[in-house]
């Protein structure tokens, strides 16, 4: 069995805590619909990056992005509360294309495959 690093325990951690944060405690309308999707913390626990997405995809990011930014010092405030680690990794907010480039690259293969007549329940 391999052992984990402590900083993907801390990276599980500030997920699952910061989902609740964002859903109990922020009111900022920017952040209504933003959903964490991972979290990176450095081998040294110094910063934390952070990606999230929104449901309306690149329309909102830089509002969610301005969002994050300003509610920073309380997010980590109330993070450094919850986790009780002995010292709180900077933070720092970054949208995830990875949802999008999926569905792009999806909808991408099933144009290929129509355009070539393949049957796609074969796969």
């Amino acid at each position: 069995m391999i052992p984990f690093a402590r900083s993907n325990r801390v990276s599980g951690l500030i997920q699952k805590v910061l989902s609740e944060i964002m859903q109990k405690d922020i009111g900022d309308p920017r952040l209504k619909m933003a959903t964490i999707t991972a979290v990176e913390v450095s081998r040294d626990l110094k910063l934390a990056r952070i990606y999230f997405t929104t449901p309306d995809g690149e329309q909102k990011k830089d509002a969610a992005i301005k969002g994050f930014n300003s509610a920073r010092g309380f997010i980590k405030r109330t993070l450094a509360q919850e986790l009780g680690l002995k010292y709180m990794p900077d933070i720092k907010f970054f949208y995830d294309e990875s949802l999008e480039y999926g569905s792009r690259i999806d909808s991408l293969i099933k144009l290929t495959k129509d355009k070539n007549g393949t049957d796609s329940s074969t796969y």
